[in-house]
């Protein structure tokens, strides 16, 4: 069964992981708050603590993981740890995500947060995919179903599954 990791698992985050679970995926959820893990909890997936502005924290979560969905498009909170998380931080964590069974990474790259930032992160998860041949999607401008219907597409595209095929992968890399 292939694992979702969700990084900034909010209503958006949860409305996917409910779709992967569907899907025949295992979906673990991030929050970076107890009362956040309880609601990734009640959404019927695995819910963790772990903060995206300390990357160490994230990668204690991927060694069964096949892919990561970097939902933070419309992260709120302090401006220099908003722009770490589209910038250096995200830097860092795709740094070491060479060497964990993760095979794809799926950014949103539309939101709330600053399009300079947004553009910074595309360019840096761009970069990575080339550099180190990680198979990366990037989430557009959307809204509702259709957003969460996108973000299902992009992770089993990532691994070669149709939507409602139901096929589980393997969390290796290929």
């Amino acid at each position: 069964m292939a694992r979702a990791l969700i990084v900034g698992c909010g209503c958006r985050g949860r409305a996917l992981g409910q779709r992967l679970i569907a899907a025949g995926w295992a979906v673990r959820g991030t929050a970076r708050e107890p009362s956040g893990v309880a609601r990734v909890c009640d959404a019927g997936l695995d819910g963790v603590l772990a903060d995206p502005d300390r990357p160490g924290t994230i990668l204690d979560q991927v060694g069964d993981v096949a892919v990561v969905v970097w939902l933070l498009g419309s992260a709120a909170g302090e401006p220099a740890t908003v722009s770490s998380i589209h910038g250096s931080r995200l830097q860092s964590l795709l740094e070491k995500l060479v060497d964990t069974p993760v095979r794809g990474f799926v950014y949103e790259a539309s939101g709330g947060v600053e399009e300079s930032l947004l553009a910074e992160g595309r360019a840096m998860v761009a970069a990575a995919s080339e550099r180190w041949r990680i198979p990366v999607a990037f989430l557009e401008r959307g809204s509702g179903d259709g957003q969460a219907e996108q973000a299902l597409r992009a992770v089993l595209g990532l691994v070669g599954q149709e939507p409602g095929s139901g096929a589980a992968v393997d969390a290796g890399r290929e």
